[in-house]
């Protein structure tokens, strides 16, 4: 099984320790984040596990060399000349990605207990996209009708809507935080060859979603946490 790590961050909101080091080396529990998801990773059953770098590239690859791989294929989404955001990060990685099954992708700067082999079950055959979302305090959320179809985006503190569809009431949808986290079909690729060099997978889901079923995922007992900030370092790593 194929899975995408994004590792190509500045890692702005972990500085000053990203002024010598990619975030995804950055060690939490005494392990360094990219250790972390990718044994999570392979203890899921994921054994093909494409790495985006751009920020200390090298560093990133050093480091992978030095643990023999973690004992499986490892390959580079090498972005040093463009750091092209996560929809782009995607695009770019599809010669590594493309194939029969879905995929999965994972900031390299969650961790969480999500069960894989769960979320990989809640991929339906027929979806573009499946993504990890939680009943969460946030900003930002997405929007999604009754049937957990993606149908919009919402900033609750400017009160900016985005939605395909015009007019749609925010309080009329469930609004749920995205996690980082998505199980995406290959069928994605031909989508995104239209787009420019560096955009974000979230408008692309944005753009697309009234012609192409984009589902939530909700895990019961979701612990998740978002350390790409210096005040998540010291959180409890969940199991």
């Amino acid at each position: 099984m194929k899975a995408l790590i994004f590792a190509a961050g500045l890692g702005t909101r972990l500085k000053p320790l990203t002024d010598t080091m990619p975030k995804a080396l950055v060690p939490v529990g005494g392990k360094p984040l990219l250790d972390r998801v990718i044994t999570k990773l392979i203890a899921a059953g994921y054994d093909d596990i494409v790495i985006n770098v751009h920020h200390f590239a090298g560093m990133i690859r050093d480091y992978v060399a030095s643990r023999d791989n973690f004992g499986v294929k490892v390959s580079f989404s090498d972005e040093t000349d463009l750091l092209r955001e996560t929809g782009g990060g995607i695009r770019h990685a599809e010669p590594f990605l493309d194939g029969p099954d879905p995929f999965l992708v994972h900031n390299v700067d969650i961790l969480s207990n999500l069960d894989l082999a769960w979320f990989r079950r809640q991929h339906r055959e027929g979806d573009l996209a499946t993504i990890l979302v939680s009943d969460r305090e946030t900003a930002r959320y997405f929007l999604f009708d009754d049937d957990g179809l993606l149908v919009g985006w919402t900033n609750i503190l400017t009160g900016e809507v985005r939605s395909p569809w015009p007019g749609i009431d925010p309080d009329k949808c469930t609004r749920l935080a995205f996690s980082g986290i998505h199980c995406i079909s290959p069928a994605i690729f031909p989508l995104m060859r239209p787009m420019p060099e560096k955009f974000p997978i979230v408008d692309f889901y944005l753009s697309i979603c009234r012609t192409h079923r984009i589902r939530a995922a909700v895990m019961p007992g979701l612990e998740l946490h978002d350390v790409g900030k210096l005040s998540e370092l010291d959180c409890t790593v969940p199991e």
